[in-house]
């Protein structure tokens, strides 16, 4: 069984793939179109943010491909409908990189508020300008967090650990931390804070979330944040209010447009301006994150591809059940169907005309699709295999491998 793993995934994802018999090829860069479709015969596919997988992709490399792991936090750059339609479902690590992002956002709210990149700067230049002017402390101050998730409630400790005051937005009722406060709604976010940091997805609503109305909202003086997605901001509008002096700053680590590659060049609209800090797309970008990643997701490949568990797919109904028992005989198939009525009693009927007693029987949907898993007390399923797939329902059948070597 082939796995390939693209744009140079931590070296811990392979070895826990081979670990449990599987034949890893790594590609440590992102690959184009035409080299995306060569990989015909893997059967699991590992990619990160910059790999694009469109319905085309996922139509040359079906039916081969049966699990899609993206490395990283979003899937935005997988067409998550297509892949859910052809039976392929896509896990990620949404926690695997929360404190690496969290730790960058509270830098650079103390960079932003000492000024310490600028006189990095004119040290640099051969100047020395010592000054306490425009430097401030962060304690005392207000932070306002858009997008109160994994990543917002672990900046909201951290600040609070540094005697800021917490207030938070979310189009979700959440949890508070600490003594954080919820706000009615972003004008009242963004008019009470004296930074504010962006942790929200990439949707239609976000897309241009912040225009130049939202940043007027914002005390003059104040600071903004983007560690989240590169759309959310309008970047020219963002310019034209550092320009007038009405924010001091802002950090951006994401952006509309970004390279594919490294050392490509970029240009940004905020080039050039003392009080803006500008990484590229660092924010998760730590050793520990990505190890934690790569750890999260192949162990979600492990327990989908020798289980059938679906737990943490993204785009895909949802199955946890028991681990294959080694000690039982009988096998484990899996169905991925239409969600559409008569499709078990179809299933239940073939499995009583070949005479196969069933141990246990597990069923989900999600939209369009329906999984269901079956445990047999039978050694040759392969006859009911074929039967099921042959109906017009089925999107695709298959038997599981049993091995007490699994996890």
């Amino acid at each position: 069984m082939k796995c390939v793993l693209l744009e140079g995934i931590h070296k811990i994802a392979g070895e826990q793939l081979r670990g449990q018999g599987l034949q890893v090829d790594h590609v440590k860069s992102a690959p184009d179109t035409k080299e995306l479709l060569l990989q015909k015969s893997c059967l699991a596919l590992g990619i990160r943010s910059r790999t694009r997988i469109t319905k085309d992709i996922l139509e040359a490399l079906c039916p081969s491909l049966r699990w899609i792991g993206a490395f990283c936090i979003g899937t935005d750059q997988i067409d998550l409908n297509t892949a859910r339609r052809m039976g392929v479902p896509v896990f990620n690590a949404p926690y695997g990189n929360t404190r690496s992002v969290a730790e960058l956002v509270i830098s650079h709210i103390i960079a932003l508020s000492r000024q310490s990149y600028s006189f990095n700067q004119k040290l640099h230049q051969r100047k020395w300008n010592k000054t306490a002017q425009g430097s401030k402390e962060v304690r005392g101050k207000t932070l306002g967090i858009v997008g109160y998730g994994h990543i917002g409630t672990q900046v909201s400790i951290l600040a609070e650990s540094m005697g800021m005051k917490v207030i938070y937005f979310d189009i979700i009722e959440t949890l508070q931390m600490g003594n954080a406060h919820p706000v009615k709604n972003l004008k009242e976010l963004m008019s009470f804070s004296d930074f504010v940091t962006l942790h929200v997805p990439q949707t239609p609503t976000t897309k241009n979330m912040i225009q130049e109305k939202q940043l007027r909202w914002m005390k003059k003086g104040s600071f903004l944040i983007n560690t989240s997605r590169g759309t959310v901001v309008n970047l020219e509008d963002l310019k034209r209010t550092l320009q007038e002096d009405h924010l001091a700053g802002a950090a951006l680590d994401v952006f509309p447009e970004e390279p594919q590659a490294k050392d490509s060049t970029f240009i940004c609209p905020l080039q050039g301006m003392k009080q803006v800090i500008l990484t590229p797309h660092i924010a998760g970008s730590t050793e520990e994150a990505q190890e934690n990643i790569a750890k999260q997701v192949s162990t979600s490949l492990l327990k989908y591809l020798f289980h059938g568990i679906s737990e943490g797919a993204v785009n895909f109904p949802i199955l946890n059940p028991p681990l294959l028992d080694p000690t039982k005989q009988g096998q484990r198939l899996v169905n991925i169907h239409k969600n559409v009525p008569g499709v078990l009693g179809n299933i239940n009927g073939l499995m009583s005309r070949l005479k196969i007693n069933i141990q246990s029987q597990y069923l989900s949907t999600k939209e369009d699709i329906g999984y269901l898993i079956m445990d047999m007390e039978h050694k040759n399923i392969k006859p009911l295999c074929e039967a099921i797939d042959s109906l017009d329902t089925s999107i695709r059948t298959y038997i599981l491998p049993f091995s007490t070597e699994r996890l």
